[in-house]
């Protein structure tokens, strides 16, 4: 049976159309990757400051228990607090700081020599450990050579030995320039989106809410509120959780008498913000610095940072964390090496917080559409 003209017409003009907006969605998919790879650094950047924004939030809300008052004078307050708990610890334990933290690098680089010796004493490779025997036989073996082959009578240095020392040392004071430059910027583009992001968080919540069509901003507005509501939960508890572990730590370093606890307390805390990898590093970190006042003290270092651990994973993120995110720990560690192989330090420290995203919207997809659809249900 022959089909008529107007319908066969119809049906290549439709397969074309979709062949047509196929090819578009997939050109925009690719320029979507391409634009996110080239630029992850900057993304990553902005979506700090936005988690910022939502922990200032956060605590401004929680605040509004106690306080009813408007939302600017509450989120002042709570700046205002920041900054003086920053202040107080930098001029109480400033100077402290700065001893522990020389100190405690220099252990660190002792012990990593020993380490190297002892696991060469045992036949173990660790050419991966020479980056620094390196440039220090090159800066202490080769100049003096050059010096003497090419230098003035007197010892004096020659002119070309003048000239490459001072140009090394301009090199590396731009690259120290522009690293700390580059490092206050973006401290500062954190902050400023964090703060920006805090005080009118209403405005930029319909904003991101106009840009979705029409027919499905009201899930839109579902996905993006569940989003927001689990990362002040998740935040907040991170917060409390980050305090524990650098308290517990450098009371138990203290104890124990190990030199440089306050400052390894810190780098516990802060590690905790990164699931799993953290841990691991902080520990290592503790455990490492610990070998310089012996066996005994580095066995016991040890044992308190599994206690740390264990409190953390055991106590702490259940009570504080249960409500906030149910990710399996094997699903969290692949996704944190994942991006932290592709993006580097920005996708292993922000993992948690995208899969939280993410898995608040594969949740919406799976469950609630398919209890709003009677056919999906049955």
């Amino acid at each position: 049976m022959l089909v008529p003209p107007e319908p066969r017409l119809q049906a290549r003009s439709d397969m074309a159309w979709a062949i047509a907006v196929g090819g578009i969605g997939v050109v925009l998919c690719i320029a979507a990757l391409a634009f996110t790879w080239y630029y992850s650094a900057a993304i990553f950047l902005m979506f700090a400051g936005m988690l910022l924004g939502v922990a200032l939030n956060a605590m401004t809300s929680r605040l509004g228990y106690v306080l009813p008052w408007p939302h600017a004078i509450r989120l002042m307050m709570v700046c205002v607090t920041l900054a003086l708990l920053l202040a107080g610890v930098v001029f109480l334990f400033g100077a402290t700081i700065a001893d522990q933290a020389k100190v405690l690098s220099d252990t660190i680089k002792s012990q990593l020599g020993n380490v190297k010796a002892f696991l060469d004493s045992h036949g173990i490779d660790t050419s991966y450990f020479d980056f620094s025997n390196t440039a220090s036989s090159a800066s202490e073996g080769t100049a003096p050579a050059a010096s003497q082959s090419h230098g003035l009578p007197g010892g004096l240095p020659s002119p070309s030995a003048l000239a490459s020392s001072g140009g090394a040392i301009v090199s590396q004071t731009l690259k120290l320039l522009l690293g700390t430059i580059s490092a206050v910027g973006n401290i500062f583009i954190v902050l400023f989106l964090g703060l920006a992001f805090a005080a009118q968080p209403s405005v930029y919540r319909h904003g991101l809410l106009f840009l979705a069509p029409a027919k499905y901003r009201d899930e839109a507005t579902v996905i993006v509120d569940r989003i927001s509501d689990t990362l002040e939960r998740w935040l907040i508890a991170q917060i409390i959780t980050m305090f524990a572990v650098f308290l517990v730590t450098w009371i138990g370093l203290t104890i124990i008498g190990i030199q440089s606890a306050f400052i390894l307390g810190i780098q516990a805390g802060l590690l905790a913000f990164v699931p799993t990898v953290g841990a691991i590093v902080a520990g290592l970190i503790v455990v490492l610095a610990s070998l310089a006042s012996g066996w005994v003290a580095a066995a016991s270092a040890a044992v308190l940072f599994l206690g740390v651990h264990a409190m953390e994973s055991y106590v702490l993120t259940p009570l504080i964390q249960r409500q906030a995110l149910d990710i399996p720990p094997a699903t969290l560690f692949a996704f944190q090496i994942l991006l932290g192989i592709v993006f580097g330090i920005w996708g292993l420290t922000l993992a948690l917080p995208l899969l939280a995203i993410a898995k608040v919207m594969i949740d919406y997809f799976k469950t609630d559409r398919a209890a709003e659809d009677p056919a999906a249900a049955i």
